[in-house]
């Protein structure tokens, strides 16, 4: 999605001046509105799988996991769904913005592993927390999946199409597990975030890219004829998550680099211009080697994979609530967000909070 470039027209002078961000579009009278995350929210379930379980099951330890992943925990459904946690991430994001379900006008739920298929996820996340008015669509795209609904939440800003937007990643992705392969089981875990997207005058969102390529959409697989993977092990291999680690491993490395240069190269701005940088949580390793290829520290790199693991959908929104929750988000920061996963599919997004 590119944002078009637009200048301000000062109230005051009535004549046409420039900002600091030089390539984002602004909110006036007579112009596109842009939408600015006013509350965030996050869930995920209470039982807890750390890697000293996980060696009693597969062939491994917690240092192995450690040193190669980042890893130490990571949360499992039980009782909670895609669907229940995503409520609940929802309720919180719109409490922390002081809004009501009522209020919301479109949901915009990422998912790759949802326990229903129709109705969508969304409409039932819409059900259960009683936002009456609003739309509900869900979007499959694997662990790109937030920064794909965080753009067309902006985009259905922008076409005057929706005010407040929710915007959802939640994941079980237990479900799709094989907890007899070491090379996938010690990766994943369950959870929820949510952000709320309102229109606003003030705000400006800067650039966004995002980009696909199936031609390597088989070094990342789930078939969907899975039955629950964490309770059944006698089906098809494809029925679970398949993923050559290698391959996608070399994919993030290069094109993440490359889609955070090209979204700053959009928005006019340079690498010191950003506060912070979140990433998809997938592997430490990944996220020391991107910061490293941009030539920067890891003190604008937060994480939290250590005590959630992959995610998917929902680590972006899980870790941007955890920020904004302890105060490191600040208004006027500018905010690189970046998303890789199967598809493949990759992208990023700067904006400032």
């Amino acid at each position: 999605m590119k944002i078009t470039r637009n200048r301000r027209v000062s109230e005051t002078a009535g004549r046409q001046s420039r900002s600091k961000f030089p390539n984002a579009l602004y909110s006036e009278a007579g112009n596109k509105m842009i939408g600015r995350i006013c509350g965030t929210g996050s869930f995920v379930p209470e039982k807890t799988v750390s890697n000293d379980d996980l060696a009693k099951i597969v062939d491994t330890s917690d240092e192995w996991i450690r040193e190669r992943t980042g890893v130490a925990r990571r949360h499992i459904a039980e009782q909670d769904t895609v669907v229940t946690m995503g409520a609940e991430a929802s309720r919180r994001a719109l409490e922390n913005a002081g809004i009501s379900p009522e209020d919301v006008d479109m949901i915009l739920m990422a998912t790759s592993s949802s326990n229903v298929i129709f109705p969508s996820a969304a409409c039932s996340v819409q059900r259960e927390i009683g936002a009456v008015h609003a739309g509900g669509l869900d979007v499959s795209a694997a662990c790109t999946g937030f920064l794909s609904v965080y753009q067309i939440g902006q985009a259905y800003i922008q076409a005057g199409m929706a005010r407040t937007v929710l915007l959802i990643g939640a994941e079980s992705l237990s479900r799709l597990v094989n907890w007899k392969d070491r090379s996938t089981c010690i990766l994943f875990g369950d959870g929820a975030g949510a952000a709320v997207l309102q229109a606003d005058e003030s705000a400006s969102c800067l650039q966004t890219v995002f980009h696909s390529d199936g031609r390597k959409g088989w070094t990342l697989t789930c078939d969907s004829r899975h039955k629950d993977g964490a309770k059944d092990l006698s089906g098809d291999p494809s029925t679970f998550i398949q993923m050559d680690g290698k391959e996608v491993f070399k994919f993030a490395l290069t094109k993440v680099p490359e889609a955070v240069r090209e979204v700053l190269e959009k928005a006019e701005l340079s690498t010191d211009d950003i506060s912070w940088f979140l990433l998809h949580q997938a592997n430490i390793r990944i996220i020391e080697g991107v910061a490293k290829r941009l030539r920067l520290g890891m003190d604008r790199f937060p994480s939290n994979m250590e005590e959630y693991g992959n995610t998917s959908a929902a680590s972006i929104p899980i870790l941007l609530d955890e920020m904004n929750r302890s105060g490191r988000l600040e208004r006027g920061q500018n905010v690189v967000m970046s998303g890789f996963g199967a598809g493949l599919t990759w992208g990023a997004c700067v904006f400032e909070w």
